[in-house]
C-alpha cells in the first residue's frame, strides 16, 4: 500500500489529506499525472491550446463561417462589381487574370496555351491587375451611375 497526498490530484482539497491506496491505483495515478504533463508540454512546444475531441461539433464550427444577410448581401455586391469590371478589361487580359486566379493555372501553362511568353503573361496580368484596380476605384467612387447603366 502506497500514500498519497489528494491535494495533488483533486483541486477542491485545500489542506492536505494523506490516504493509503494499492499499489496498482497509486501507480495509475501517477501514470495519468505524467500523460497528463506530457499533454501539456507537448500543447505549448505545438502552440496547439485547444483539441478537436473537445466537442463533436468543432471540426465543423471551425471549418464552416456563418455569415450574416448583411454580410451575404455584401459579399455579393463585391463580387457584382468585380465581375463588371472583369468584363470591362480586354479579353486577352481577362482571359489571363481568370485562368490564372480563378482557375489556378501557372503562368507557364498559360503562356503554353496561348503560345506566348511567360513574361508577356507575367506583365499582361500585371496591367490587367493595374487597371481592374482603376476600374474598382471609378465604381466604388460612382456607384449611382454605374447602378443605372
Amino acid at each position: 500500500m502506497k500514500k498519497i497526498n489528494l491535494k495533488e490530484y483533486y483541486p477542491y482539497y485545500t489542506q492536505d489529506a494523506i490516504v493509503e491506496v494499492p499499489d496498482e491505483v497509486a501507480d495509475l495515478l501517477r501514470e495519468y499525472k505524467l500523460a497528463e504533463a506530457s499533454y501539456i508540454l507537448r500543447t505549448y512546444r505545438h502552440k496547439a491550446y485547444f483539441s478537436l475531441d473537445y466537442d463533436t461539433s468543432v471540426e465543423h464550427d471551425a471549418l464552416v463561417i456563418i455569415l450574416t444577410p448583411a454580410e451575404i448581401l455584401e459579399q455579393k455586391e463585391e463580387n457584382a462589381r468585380l465581375y463588371q469590371a472583369l468584363a470591362s478589361l480586354p479579353e486577352k487580359q481577362r482571359n489571363r487574370i481568370t485562368s490564372h486566379f480563378l482557375l489556378g493555372m501557372s503562368l507557364s501553362e498559360i503562356a503554353k496555351s496561348e503560345g506566348s511568353a511567360v513574361s508577356s503573361v507575367h506583365e499582361g496580368i500585371q496591367r490587367g491587375i493595374r487597371r481592374l484596380k482603376k476600374i474598382l476605384e471609378n465604381l466604388e467612387a460612382d456607384p449611382e451611375n454605374n447602378a443605372q447603366k
